[in-house]
């Protein structure tokens, strides 16, 4: 590890994350196709661009559909799409560990957090997420997934209850939403609505008892650690304390030096933290 580095390291590594994140107009995305590489690369993408993890709508570099007036207007005029169309693809998982707001993982990165989700699951069903938590996980376990309407109809629950009930359990990944088409309208528009998932109904189990303490999975400490350093790489380079911030769960004090110490993390400058150089 390189204690004081030269000005020279930090501003390579700020090339190579421009280069790699797509941060400036001759690298945008032209197609879906490219965006399906994009996560590919980085491993992780969030949707629009609001810290140092690569973003898919950054990538794209096109002007919003109506600037100034916030929310969907900001997406960008004709890829507004994509999102959708790209959480639909067969190496793609979306979820909302960003904070409550999207992440697309490649499957490597979406079994990092496989012990954080199974571990929210188990939690909301012992209650810890609130009565309607429980509720919820344990009829879709039941019934299978379903959709919101059907949902608030089997459990009687408001529109409001249903939707704060949801963005607690999807911000953690015990339940996760797929978009469907719902109907279409008179004037031909579709309309649309989600289905519901438990996170054990779209992934598979994780392996029975390790045959040595050393195959033992991993904690939900060290599923953590491990999705902090995918972020990382993703990112090539990042504030210190904004990584702390990206997904869902608090970081445990300590983790980000014990990751540095251990050689996962890299301090290239103070407050600053990339991935490790391999020895030269």
């Amino acid at each position: 590890m390189i204690d004081h580095p030269s000005p020279a390291t930090l501003a390579s590594l700020r090339e190579r994350r421009t280069y790699a994140c797509r941060l400036t107009p001759d690298r945008a995305l032209d197609t879906l196709e490219d965006a399906d590489a994009f996560v590919t690369e980085r491993g992780l993408l969030t949707r629009t661009p609001d810290c140092s993890l690569p973003s898919l709508f950054g990538a794209c570099h096109e002007p919003p559909y109506a600037p100034g007036r916030g929310g969907f207007a900001d997406w960008p005029a004709t890829k507004w799409w994509w999102g959708h169309a790209l959480a639909e693809r067969p190496r793609v998982t979306h979820l909302k560990l960003h904070r409550g707001k999207s992440l697309f993982l490649t499957p490597a990165v979406a079994a990092l957090v496989d012990p954080l989700c199974r571990g929210e699951l188990a939690r909301a069903a012992a209650g810890e997420h609130g009565p309607e938590a429980t509720r919820l996980v344990t009829h879709l376990a039941a019934g299978g997934p379903a959709t919101l309407d059907d949902l608030k109809r089997e459990l009687a629950l408001s529109t409001a209850a249903l939707r704060a009930t949801r963005a607690r359990l999807e911000r953690v990944g015990a339940v996760v939403s797929r978009q469907i088409a719902d109907t279409a309208d008179v004037g031909g528009d579709t309309q649309w609505t989600s289905t519901l998932y438990r996170w054990d109904q779209l992934t598979p189990a994780p392996p029975h008892a390790p045959a040595t303490p050393q195959d033992a999975p991993p904690t939900v400490e060290d599923a953590l650690a491990a999705l902090i350093i995918a972020g990382v790489r993703a990112a090539v380079l990042a504030p210190a304390a904004e990584v702390r911030t990206w997904f869902s769960w608090t970081t445990p004090p300590g983790t980000i030096n014990a990751l540095i110490c251990a050689h996962r993390l890299w301090e290239p400058e103070p407050g600053w933290l990339a991935i490790p150089e391999p020895p030269k």
